[in-house]
């Protein structure tokens, strides 16, 4: 090999990092201007809550109720809470197995984000136990009208963050796949992290201001 071609390969090496550190930044960037958007959506619906509750038309519960079971649900939050701290420990396994190359933790990974995923998935089984039992529908209000609104479109970000697990654990599974940085894991914590926070403000909003 002349200097002049290892010279060429190297500056081909430094081009092709860079535009992959840009794609990167890029992907960041486009993600957090997602979540931005999302967050909006969610502040418009808290906002548009307060506002029917502080200055009600009529009676704000339906007939017959006069506040919601809160028991139930902040056994659920607790888990969606701590699920956060799960796949973080997920994420950090994975960051570990592509820093030191120890096999076992890519399986600390898989444990720790298929444990996310049972517990998103229980938070939904809880919701969908606690809907069973209102005696309301959609229909029986304003407040019962916010309510399956507002729980029903945080349920449907907690399915999709669900889906993204899903994918990143089946990525794990191939080869090489992480080799070149895990931004999708780092999305999907990012995505788990907002869906458990929006859940908090929705819980004290909804179950604690009764």
């Amino acid at each position: 090999m002349t200097a002049e071609r290892a010279i060429a390969q190297d500056i081909e090496s430094e081009v092709r990092h860079a535009q992959e550190h840009d794609e990167a930044g890029n992907s960041k960037f486009g993600f957090i201007v997602f979540l931005l958007s999302e967050s909006v959506i969610f502040i418009s619906f808290f906002v548009g809550y307060a506002i029917f509750k502080t200055t009600p038309v009529g009676e704000w519960y339906p007939p017959g109720v006069t506040g919601i079971e809160t028991k139930e649900p902040l056994f659920n939050t607790l888990i969606l809470v701590s699920s956060s701290f799960v796949i973080y420990v997920a994420e950090r396994y994975l960051h570990d197995y592509l820093e030191v190359k120890k096999n076992g933790k890519l399986w600390g990974f898989r444990l720790f984000m298929l444990l996310t995923m049972l517990m998103g998935g229980y938070f939904l089984y809880g919701q969908m136990v606690e809907w069973s039992g209102l005696p309301f529908t959609v229909q029986s209000g304003i407040f019962a009208s916010m309510f399956y609104t507002l729980t029903g479109f945080h349920g449907l970000h907690v399915l999709t963050g669900i889906i993204m697990q899903t994918t990143m654990l089946r990525r794990s599974f191939v080869s090489g796949n992480y080799d070149n940085g895990y931004f999708g894991v780092e999305a999907t914590s990012l995505f788990w992290h907002f869906v458990d926070v929006i859940w908090i403000v929705l819980y004290i909003l909804i179950y604690v201001w009764q």
